[in-house]
Parts: C-alpha cells; sequence; structure tokens
C-alpha cells in the first residue's frame, strides 16, 4: 500500500514521541522547574473562562489533564494524543488516582470531530506547542472551531518563531545554523540528535489561521526568563528567576511579549 506524504508526517511525529516516552519524559519534565512554573501560567489563565466539557489536544503523559480532572471533579475532561506510547501514560496517570471524569484517546487532529462530534465542548486547551506538529495549522483551527461550541474558548500555545534570544544569543556565538532554525519552513524541535518534524509559527500566522475566532487575550513567555531547557541556568538561583519572571510580566503590553519562546492565545469560537 502506497504511503502518503500526509500519513509519512504524521507517523515520524507519532514515532518521534513514542521514543520520547521511553526516554526519561516524564522524569525529564517532572523535575523542571522553569517548565513546571510556565505550565502553572497556563493552567491559570485556562480557568479563568467557565467551561464544564474540556478538551486537550496533546496530552503527553497526562500531566495537565490529570491536574485539571483531580482540581476539578464536577467537570468533565478529554485528552488525546497521537502517541500511543503517552496515551499508555496518561491513562495510568489518572487511572493511579481514579480519576473517573477524565478519559484518554489515541489521535490526532484531524480525526476528532469524526471521534467527539460537532460542539462537543466549551473548552479546547493545547499547551506546549502540540499545534507546532500539525500538517496544516489553519485547518486545525477550522477542526478546533468545529469542536467548540457557541462562544467556548481554545487556549492554544505554540513555539515561536521568532524567538529573539535565541537567535541573537547563537548568531553572537556564530551558531548560524541554530539561530535561524526557526525561521525555516520545517523545524527539527529541540532535540540536536533526533529530528521532530514541525513548524514554528509568528504571531501574524497563528491570528491568520484563527482569524474565525475572537482573540480575548495573547501573552508571551521566555522572553527574558529563560526557556525550559536552559532550567539549569536558574534551578538554584530562585531570585533571579523571580525577577526575570516578573521582567516578563512587565513588558507584556509592549511590543517584546511576541519576542519570546512561547505564545500564548485565548480565542473564541
Amino acid at each position: 500500500m502506497l504511503t502518503t506524504p500526509e500519513k509519512s508526517y504524521y507517523s515520524e511525529v507519532e514515532s518521534y514521541y513514542n521514543e520520547d516516552a521511553g526516554l526519561g519524559f516524564e522524569s525529564r519534565a517532572g523535575g523542571n522547574r522553569s517548565l513546571e512554573r510556565i505550565r502553572n501560567d497556563f493552567r491559570e489563565i485556562t480557568v479563568r473562562y467557565p467551561f464544564a466539557d474540556a478538551l486537550e489536544i496533546g496530552c503527553g503523559p497526562g500531566f495537565d489533564v490529570h491536574w485539571f480532572a483531580n482540581n476539578f471533579p464536577d467537570r468533565k475532561f478529554t485528552a488525546v494524543d497521537i502517541s500511543a506510547s503517552m496515551v499508555e501514560l496518561a491513562k495510568a496517570r489518572l487511572d493511579r488516582d481514579h480519576l473517573a471524569n477524565a478519559r484518554v484517546f489515541k489521535s490526532d487532529e484531524r480525526h476528532l470531530v469524526d471521534l467527539f462530534g460537532k460542539e462537543s465542548f466549551d473548552l479546547v486547551y493545547v499547551y506546549f506547542g502540540a499545534l507546532n506538529t500539525v500538517e496544516n495549522l489553519a485547518a486545525s483551527a477550522g477542526e478546533i472551531k468545529t469542536l467548540l461550541k457557541p462562544r467556548g474558548v481554545a487556549v492554544v500555545t505554540f513555539v515561536n518563531k521568532w524567538y529573539i534570544r535565541e537567535l541573537l544569543v547563537q548568531a553572537l556565538k556564530l551558531n548560524f545554523k541554530t539561530a535561524f532554525a526557526r525561521l525555516g519552513k520545517v523545524w527539527s524541535g529541540y532535540s540536536v540528535t533526533r529530528h521532530l518534524p514541525s513548524h514554528c509559527y509568528s504571531p501574524s500566522l497563528i491570528k491568520k489561521a484563527f482569524k474565525d475566532f475572537i482573540l480575548l487575550e495573547k501573552k508571551g513567555y521566555s522572553i527574558f526568563y529563560p526557556p525550559w531547557y536552559n532550567d539549569h541556568k536558574i534551578r538554584n538561583k530562585p531570585k533571579k528567576a523571580d525577577r526575570l519572571w516578573k521582567i516578563d510580566q512587565e513588558i507584556q503590553p509592549t511590543p517584546l511579549w511576541a519576542a519570546g519562546e512561547y505564545l500564548l492565545f485565548v480565542f473564541r469560537a
């Protein structure tokens, strides 16, 4: 049977995360304070919006669906991931604490309407750039809109194409390939030894893909505060970490909000 380019692309993404699940992803993420600080801010923004039935796209080992299900036992949660291995980890995390208000499925964003039906959720959230690994962002935005009930909310995050700090630092070190890697059509991800087929997006490209939504708020992360993969630089320097985090919060009203490592948008259907 012939393999279509689209099928091959998604198979490669799935294989990457299946392998990642067996390489200690949970322990690496669980011990990363910078990652946890950013994750908690994602959550704080998300819970500002009322919802009863939420969908997480790209749940990984289930950190967030577990947190939501545990903290909001009267609400329903559904999570999906392209990786069968990640789905197994997420299910085990939920089963461990008997969280019956959450369920996990193996799927990608192309099949969610068929799986759950139109207008099935009042909240869709996507943390840490799962939408960077979709083949067509505009099509994915359309799927999310179809999944949402009228006036439902999507909280979506992305790896930023214009992460200025990394571009400047790596260029000064003469690491030009790394400095400009995000600006290409395909980005290989964070690992220097493994390739993850993905795409980095600018704020304007994200807004264009979600043009049928109403933009409620936006935020940038790791502008001056180190990105999660540089957690070791501030792990034992809590005062410095707090200071850099505060600077990032203070410059959100300026154009520098869009210069960070991650971008968060809240859209209403």
